[in-house]
């Protein structure tokens, strides 16, 4: 049966029917009761997610052509949906196996290109981080093996971090990566150590630099590449790296390898904190509106990245602690919004508002679909005499 007259296509062949079968595959109805069903507002969102995929999901989603009362529960049953049955309509995945190519071929994680994740992201206005994150200004995965608040759980995290490197007083750290400088203040105030920071945005430099105040705490801005200008022939007692390996790039993994081996005393340790992935892969639209050139490690090219410079000693795993992190990021980032959208009305737009949650949503869902993970890996210069005794 024809649609009608003068049309040359049959229902069950329509955009929206397509689109309809593969949700409800997924257990998703389109325009249905349940929470994790989504109501459309614009039927054109249809044939834009057959041809674009995920990137067409997210975009449509800021557009305000769809909504979903569980988001997380939505990105989570496509997922695992999708994993299960390893099956990709054709159009996207033809996208995805385009950018695996280009991120095979090229190298997305120059000099250059690195500054672009730190324009779109990290200079963001402060303030939307701290009604986000906290006290602790902790932009990274909690732990909550015993903790019941956001705060509790970060500081349980930066200690986890202290735990795991044996730091003691007077030992002097470096932290590629260092972000708003929350496992510096901690590290020095707690452990009594010294911590060199490094990081690439000069407004999360110098917010560092407050957020520490007259600790033992020195911040440079520049790129974890430019050695010289933080190591000045200083070897550390230890190296910490947290939430920052992500914009490295596969390309550039032994490099950063080779550096930290570089900076770091003999028989020390030091500890790579990223989310990771089996594929060094990157979402399509995480990568155009969140992460610009982001890349997923895998543990298959880390090992290759370390093998000959570092002995692994612990592997630990924490990705459902990043579901209650993120649920406690966007209950704070919704409570906020109405402060943070006046810091800035032209960039806090409602558009930007349905950007970040619908971030955060999927970051929880991949996370909850064992799509993504979070690593914790402790690693050692050279043969630790005293052996090493996983901490938790």
């Amino acid at each position: 049966m024809w649609r009608s007259a003068d049309s040359r296509v049959a229902p069950r062949f329509t955009a929206k029917a397509i689109v309809g079968r593969l949700l409800a595959q997924a257990g998703v109805t389109i325009n249905g009761s349940r929470p994790w069903d989504i109501r459309v507002h614009d039927d054109r969102v249809y044939r834009r997610l057959l041809l674009s995929g995920s990137l067409a999901l997210g975009e449509s989603y800021m557009d305000g052509a769809w909504d979903c009362a569980d988001l997380v529960e939505l990105i989570f049953r496509l997922l695992h949906h999708r994993n299960t049955e390893g099956r990709r309509p054709w159009v996207p995945e033809l996208n995805r196996r385009m950018a695996a190519l280009r991120r095979a071929v090229l190298n997305l994680q120059t000099r250059a290109r690195a500054r672009h994740v730190v324009a779109a992201h990290y200079d963001l206005h402060p303030l939307l981080f701290e009604a986000m994150l906290g006290e602790t200004m902790a932009y990274s995965c909690a732990y909550w093996a015993q903790a019941t608040t956001l705060d509790e759980a970060q500081r349980d995290k930066l200690d986890l971090v202290c735990r795991k490197l044996r730091l003691k007083r007077g030992d002097r750290v470096l932290d590629l990566g260092c972000g708003f400088g929350a496992f510096a203040r901690f590290a020095c105030e707690h452990y009594g150590c010294s911590v060199v920071g490094v990081n690439l945005s000069a407004i999360q430099a110098d917010y560092a630099r407050r957020f520490c105040g007259n600790l033992p705490v020195e911040i440079y801005t520049c790129d974890y590449r430019d050695v010289d200008v933080y190591y000045r022939g200083r070897p550390f007692d230890s190296v910490v790296s947290i939430g920052m390996f992500e914009a490295v790039g596969h390309r550039n993994f032994r490099q950063y390898m080779a550096l930290v081996h570089r900076v770091l005393k003999d028989e020390a340790l030091w500890l790579l904190h990223t989310i990771g992935d089996e594929e060094c892969s990157s979402d399509p639209w995480v990568t155009r509106y969140i992460f610009p050139n982001g890349e997923l490690p895998g543990l298959d090219r880390l090992g290759r990245a370390v093998r000959g410079l570092f002995h692994v000693e612990d592997l630990h795993s924490l990705g459902g602690d990043y579901l209650q992190t993120l649920a406690a990021w966007t209950e704070r980032f919704r409570a906020g919004w109405t402060t943070i959208q006046q810091l800035d009305r032209a960039v806090f737009t409602d558009r930007f508002y349905r950007m970040w949650t619908y971030f955060l949503a999927c970051s929880a869902g991949s996370f909850r679909a064992r799509n993504v993970y979070l690593w914790q890996i402790v690693m050692s210069k050279g043969c630790l005499a005293i052996g090493y005794r996983s901490v938790r």
